[in-house]
């Protein structure tokens, strides 16, 4: 896989909640959840099930830092 994305992040599927049109796949990263809402057929496209491996690819342009 080639992306032009820097946050890449690897880990396991541990659920997947398909809804009418929207899933909710979560990947365990290193002991932290990152949940992604992603349409059902691209689950089905990426067969995507619990206990596969995947990315959590994150692309934002702005990142905000805050401290108390």
């Amino acid at each position: 896989m080639r992306i032009s994305a820097r946050n890449q992040l690897k880990g396991t599927v541990v659920a997947v909640e398909k809804g009418a049109t929207t899933a909710h796949v979560r990947i365990d990263v290193g002991g932290t959840i990152v949940t992604a809402s992603i349409t059902n057929q691209a689950v089905d496209e990426l067969g995507l099930a619990a206990g596969k491996e995947a990315y959590a690819v994150v692309k934002a342009s702005d990142v905000m830092v805050a401290v108390d």
